[in-house]
């Protein structure tokens, strides 16, 4: 997977999704976050890309630290302070020893990794017991190649389309104009039994309705606002 691809898109993904953007973070994403981090006193962020989430942290009172592969997010990460230190670094091998934090936070990051069972064991490994994981993850259901709200005029039918999801697949999307960005599609299950194996038991699921701000903005979605985009589980270590 090419991870230059990061680099030459930083700009793009800063510009569309960071600095109030995006509804789906300013209504969804950063409240739950926030709510869920409560009380934490240190904090991972990994793929922190410009430390959006971050930020967050550190402003509830936390030591906050961002890690992330790509220079051009990191630099803007730190450009825009707030708080979080930072590391340039991949998921699969954190670099911090065992036990380091108490809570750690994974936002749209683990649908473009490869090895997802390394990189939630290296999870799992940093926390302390009694830690959590807050795992934001674009719902598996629309990283199904093939997938996609299907308009049918010969049945007069409105549908949500489902392609082989029980089939990983590892694909480029061009999520805009001339960018392309590589997305790993896997079915819940596979995330679900990594956390267990890394010791990560699940203690809340949601999956959200799209905000009233993205359906303004996205008008054609409006007919599958009851199809979920975004996953989020909380897991804890046993204490």
């Amino acid at each position: 997977m090419d991870r230059n691809l990061w680099e030459t898109h930083a700009g793009w993904w800063q510009e569309a999704f960071t600095g109030g953007a995006d509804a789906e973070y300013t209504e969804q994403i950063i409240p739950l976050a926030a709510e869920h981090l409560a009380g934490a006193m240190s904090v991972l962020d990994v793929g922190t890309g410009e430390g959006q989430l971050a930020r967050v942290a550190a402003e509830a009172g936390a030591r906050v630290v961002g890690v992330d592969p790509s220079w051009g997010q990191l630099v803007e990460a730190q450009r825009r302070a707030g708080g979080p230190f930072y590391a340039k670094g991949e998921a699969v091998a954190l670099p911090f020893p065992d036990a380091a934090f108490d809570a750690a936070v994974a936002c749209l990051v683990f649908e473009h990794i490869e090895g997802v069972d390394a990189a939630i064991a290296e999870v799992g490994r940093v926390l302390r017991p009694g830690g959590r994981f807050l795992f934001f993850l674009n719902h598996p259901l629309l990283q199904v190649p093939g997938s996609g709200w299907i308009d049918d005029h010969i049945l007069d039918e409105q549908y949500w389309r489902i392609g082989p999801y029980l089939v990983e697949d590892i694909s480029l999307e061009e999520v805009d104009k001339d960018v392309f960005l590589p997305f790993v599609h896997r079915p819940m299950s596979r995330y679900v039994n990594a956390m267990a194996s890394a010791g990560l038991y699940i203690t809340r699921m949601e999956e959200p309705a799209p905000p009233p701000g993205f359906l303004a903005r996205a008008e054609e979605y409006t007919a599958a606002t009851t199809i979920p985009r975004l996953l989020f589980l909380r897991a804890e270590t046993m204490s």
